[in-house]
Formats: C-alpha cells, structure tokens, sequence
C-alpha cells in the first residue's frame, strides 16, 4: 500500500525525516526538470547546520533554480527541517532567510512539519499543521501562504522564473507519492503507536486511527 493518508503522512514526522527530506527534494527536482528545460536548470544545493540540541553539524539540501545562460540565482526552494525551526538552526535560518528577501531571487518555503517555531511574518497565520509561502521577489513584501490541513492532499503550487517567463506548477502531493512509491516508506513507519508531538486533537487523532484501521483491513 502507499501512504494511508490523503496528503502529509504525519509519522514522517520523526528518525525518518532526513532521509524523507532528501528524498523529496529529488522527487521535486526530477519533476521540475523537463518543465524548467531548455532556459533554467534546478540544482541540490547543501549546507551544513549546527543543531544544538544534538550537538552535531546536519546537512541541509535545498533546490536552486538557475538560468542556464548566465547561472544566475533565480528562485530556491527549501524544505524546512528540525534543525530550520529550533535553537540556533532556527536563528541561522532566519540569516539566511534575511539575506534572500533582500536579493531578486524567488523564495518558496514548504514546511510540513507540525514541530517547531513557523517563519516570522507580519500578521497571523491561519491555523493548520502544514504550510507553503512563496515570496515573489516582484511582491515583496508580501507572501503567498498555502495553509495544509492533515485531511487534504498537499497543493499543486506555483514556482515563479524570470520575468516574463510564466510560473511552472509543483504538484507537492505527486512529489510525496513518487517518495513512497521508489522508497515504501508505509514499510518502515511504525503506524502501531501514536504519531510523533505534539499531539493531535481527539478529533484528528480519532481520524488517524480510523485512516490506519481501513488502509489495514
């Protein structure tokens, strides 16, 4: 079986998500690739980032996308991790962050874990567990906000080039599919024990053990 779940699986969300995250940031890569061809190309950038509470140095991919004519930096896509959202990771993020916005380069921010500081914004978020932003170099400031409830399969969203070149879609729930079809991950979750915290509400919770009863049978 693939993922019992519509969209996010939450248990992905604990000892596998370095391996998932990079699993990912492949899957989105090959599925942009045709679409950025011939004009742009997406690389896997790494960094290495100090997580505090380890301690130790946890490598990081992220996709950039790049014109192929000049290599220019034209739109990066992260997804975020423990190490983005808490401690010193989170405070290294926010740099990061600091010195994109600043830049003509697109930034697009998928965060699907339910753990965690969010990225700062003005305003308030709409609650939900899972969220996309998108800041387009051409709006700044504003962004873009996808909030993902854990009932909804993730969104098709936008990945936005040089002008005037139009955006390219990035169908996130086909990425998720794509992972657990090459890798079987529903194998190695332990669907047994309750997800990883923080906990659900009784309502969610009570949805999760209904999903896992009838993907089981």
């Amino acid at each position: 079986m693939a993922s019992p779940f519509p969209g996010m699986d939450p248990y992905l969300e604990g000892e596998l998500w370095q391996e998932f995250h990079d699993t990912l940031i492949n899957s989105m890569r090959a599925q942009l690739m045709p679409r950025l061809a011939p004009k742009y190309v997406a690389l896997l950038a790494k960094r290495y980032v100090l997580d505090s509470p380890m301690p130790e140095e946890v490598p990081v991919l992220s996709l950039e996308i790049r014109d192929v004519a000049e290599r220019r930096l034209v739109t990066v896509l992260e997804i975020l991790s423990p190490v983005n959202k808490r401690g010193d990771g989170a405070r290294e993020y926010v740099t990061r962050r600091t010195e994109l916005l600043q830049t003509h380069t697109h930034l697009l921010e998928i965060d699907l874990l339910r753990r965690g500081g969010r990225i700062p914004l003005a305003g308030h978020l709409p609650q939900a567990p899972y969220y996309v932003f998108l800041s387009r170099f051409t709006q700044r400031p504003q962004t873009e906000v996808w909030a993902i409830g854990l009932r909804e399969r993730l969104p098709t969203v936008p990945v936005p080039l040089l002008p005037p070149d139009k955006d390219i879609p990035l169908d996130l729930q086909s990425a998720i599919d794509a992972c657990f079809a090459l890798v079987g991950y529903e194998r190695l979750l332990n669907y047994h024990e309750d997800p990883p915290p923080p906990p659900f509400s009784a309502a969610d919770a009570a949805w999760i053990a209904a999903r896992l009863a009838e993907a089981q049978g």
